[in-house]
């Protein structure tokens, strides 16, 4: 008996802490869908536009350490 009492509170412990009544519980935080839709629409720009990217930072790299 002491053994199912000592269960019966191990279960009933667990289950008040998976169910902590946060409705919001399981959901993507906001903050990670973020990241990830910039995360893509920095691969979006760069793929197409990649030449004229490396470009653009190579001359002014160049531009700014270049003395004249």
């Amino acid at each position: 008996m002491r053994a199912y009492a000592y269960l019966t509170a191990t279960l009933t412990a667990l289950a008040a802490r998976l169910d902590d009544g946060d409705p919001e519980r399981g959901d993507v935080p906001g903050w990670v869908m973020i990241t990830v839709m910039t995360a893509a629409l920095v691969l979006a720009i760069l793929i197409p536009f990649r030449t004229a990217i490396v470009t653009a930072v190579s001359n002014a790299l160049s531009s700014v350490t270049t003395v004249q």
